[in-house]
């Protein structure tokens, strides 16, 4: 069965449903907090997936995700990047996903981990918790969201607005297709091109603002009962990452 690191601790608080959307996917996830992981980074090695759940890490005094990445950037960067070279998979929800682009290992076009992108306050200028409908660009890369349809998915955040650090790196991004989601429609928080979550190139990282994970129940819809919804489609993004590492990774 395959290994899921959920790293909580510092003022992380989605990771009980993290793992949860892990554990119904059918792997098996344990939850490490990060001092625990760093004091044993050697263990890292044992999982086959490593998940950063969303919440307000430390925080987010200093700008959302930031002085989580640097955390993690400053003391695990050797083990991650060996867990990566590896054929290891990494996914960031919300705050995990502004953790990742802020350490410079999503998308590390310059393979230096040199943050290229980043995720600022809302231009709406306020909180945004709705439910927004996605898609998934054919030819992504992504190996978490290959074959997916659109699908609605929650968001809560202040900090969503994907912006690049230029013109430049954006085409790029376009070009490559590691815009691996993109609002659909309604762009919630006036993101560059409505990118709601983008993959590196070898397509196992990914980040994403919406919260998959809080889409594991029909019940978690809040138009259930009014539109029929029988499927919980959030979990068919971890499904794919499952079902990835149990072909590709043993």
């Amino acid at each position: 069965m395959v290994g899921v690191c959920v790293v909580t601790g510092f003022g992380i608080n989605a990771e009980a449903e993290l793992a949860e959307a892990f554990r119904r996917a059918g792997s098996a996830p344990s939850l490490i907090h990060i001092e625990d992981l760093i004091n044993r980074a050697a263990a890292l090695a044992g999982f086959r997936i490593l998940a950063f759940p969303g919440g307000f890490s430390f925080g987010d005094h200093l700008g959302s995700g930031l002085v989580f990445a640097h955390l993690v950037r400053r003391r695990l960067r050797t083990e991650l990047e060996s867990f990566v070279s590896d054929g290891g998979l990494v996914i960031g929800v919300c705050n995990g996903f502004q953790v990742l682009v802020k350490m410079g290992i999503l998308p590390n076009l310059g393979g230096d981990w040199v943050p290229e992108v980043s995720l600022v306050h809302n231009s709406s200028g306020v909180f945004e918790d709705s439910w927004v409908e996605v898609e998934f660009p054919a030819g992504s890369p992504s190996v978490w969201t290959r074959g997916l349809q659109p699908m609605q998915l929650p968001i809560r955040h202040g900090e969503g607005r994907f912006i690049p650090a230029s013109r430049e790196l954006l085409a790029t991004l376009e070009e490559e297709k590691l815009a691996a989601v993109r609002y659909r429609g309604r762009n919630p928080n006036g993101s560059a091109n409505g990118i709601a979550g983008i993959t590196d190139r070898s397509g196992r990282i990914l980040g994403l603002m919406p919260h998959p994970e809080a889409f594991l129940h029909p019940e978690n819809h809040p138009r259930w009962m009014r539109t029929g919804i029988s499927s919980p489609r959030g979990l068919e993004i971890f499904a794919n990452g499952v079902s990835w590492a149990e072909r590709h990774l043993g």
